[in-house]
């Protein structure tokens, strides 16, 4: 049986839903595609965003020969025969240049990337690739340098799957519109938040309980539940979602373990996704402990890591660990204060150049033009010198954005820089 999520995929540009920071009418991306000019890319995001729907959709746009693999299966000597027949298309009779949609281009090692190098240069392929993992540390340099454009896919919001699963319902060609399935408005809301933005695990939870739906039944919140294996607590009205996220993270910003492990627990039992908590618990670290205690970040990173390889229920544990580290910890919002002003100034301020000593002076030529003159080099002078190093419009107005607490690893910050400040200030006395 073909999954719901392939037969609803949608068949022309128009019908794609998702991804409107780069995709939609009149952007550089959908212009390029209708007029033919698009060039290779790389489509690089989580699974369920529609990277292969929308690489289809562009080599029928395209009118080219298309040929989709996977780099899990697919090896060396198919990708060969794959490069020749294309470039017979290119030089022969056809003078076609082949769409190659490579799924998982990840997991081709340097050789296997480097096989397409040579057809990428001629123009006898033009190459799609995607991956869930960066591109930057997953791809080689020489394929991306090839590439047009990297475009980062992004997890499809609760409004975009929710509308999906409405339509698929209603379709009587490819979907549901000949069933007269009944349904419960937030049940569908409730499925496409439980999917966190995959739309192929919302498609098909989707298509099998319509399958299997008694007679006369409509789409409920326990029939939902039941098919997601998860409790819809977490997800039956959209403020508590985010109510329990905030008492979470003002409960650790207050200091009490106590609440914040109450939280945490209301969030595990609602059936909250791991990811979401994880999210907002690195927020947190830097947010509302940053400098106080700078190895927090770290910890609960990897707290965050070990839930993700464990699992529920036993990631639980690893939760509880963030948590209350967390929650222990001295706090300071100093470093993120630091850049909300700095980000203001941004927009209020005359803003003046880069002070020239500086500047990059690493090319011919720099000298000249006065870049990297004067400038001192802090380990030369023992680790420090008294230097400019904000703009000059900022620097005069002795503007500081970064104000330290007291408070944990960061009184000894504190104390540094004030320390750096008097010697600063007898310098420029002197």
């Amino acid at each position: 049986m073909i999954p719901l999520s392939t037969k609803m995929r949608p068949s022309k540009l128009s019908e794609f839903v998702g991804q409107t920071h780069f995709m939609f009418e009149g952007s550089l991306f959908y212009n390029s595609i209708r007029n033919k000019s698009f060039d290779s890319a790389i489509f690089f995001g989580p699974p369920g965003t529609g990277k292969t729907t929308l690489a289809r959709l562009i080599a029928g746009e395209l009118d080219s020969n298309f040929v989709e693999i996977n780099a899990s299966t697919t090896g060396t000597k198919e990708l060969k025969v794959i490069l020749e027949n294309a470039s017979v298309r290119f030089y022969g009779l056809q003078k076609e240049t082949t769409v190659l949609y490579v799924d998982e281009v990840h997991r081709w090692n340097k050789l296997q990337q480097d096989s397409l190098l040579k057809a990428l240069e001629e123009g006898i392929i033009k190459f799609i690739g995607s991956t869930t993992e960066n591109p930057y540390f997953s791809v080689n340099n020489a394929i991306i340098s090839r590439v047009r454009n990297i475009y980062e896919f992004k997890r499809l919001t609760t409004e975009e799957v929710t509308g999906i699963l409405k339509r698929t319902i209603i379709d009587t060609e490819k979907g549901f519109g000949g069933l007269d399935v009944k349904y419960d408005e937030d049940a569908l809301r409730i499925l496409a938040d439980m999917s966190s933005g995959d739309c192929r695990v919302a498609l098909d939870t989707l298509g099998f309980i319509v399958d299997n739906l008694e007679e006369g039944k409509q789409i409920d919140k326990a029939i939902v539940a039941e098919a997601m294996q998860q409790q819809t607590t977490f997800y039956d009205k959209e403020e508590d979602k985010y109510n329990l996220l905030s008492a979470l993270q003002k409960s650790v910003r207050g200091s009490d373990p106590h609440a914040a492990i109450h939280y945490l627990a209301r969030l595990i039992d609602g059936g909250a996704d791991l990811n979401m908590i994880g999210r907002r618990l690195m927020v947190m670290a830097s947010e509302d402990i940053g400098m106080a205690y700078p190895n927090a970040i770290s910890i609960v990173t990897s707290c965050i890591q070990a839930a993700q390889m464990i699992g529920f229920p036993e990631a639980r544990i690893n939760l509880a660990h963030a948590t209350v580290l967390l929650a222990s910890c001295p706090k300071s919002n100093a470093a993120n204060e630091a850049l909300e002003k700095a980000m203001a100034d941004l927009k209020r301020r005359k803003i003046s150049d880069v002070p020239s000593h500086l500047m990059d002076a690493h090319y011919g030529g720099a000298s000249k033009l006065g870049r990297g003159l004067d400038y001192k080099y802090p380990h030369a002078y023992g680790g420090y010198v008294t230097q400019q190093y904000l703009p000059d419009y900022i620097y005069k107005e002795g503007v500081k954005y970064y104000e330290p607490t007291s408070n944990g690893s960061e009184a000894a910050f504190k104390k540094y820089l004030e320390e750096l400040e008097k010697i600063d200030e007898r310098n420029n006395k002197g």
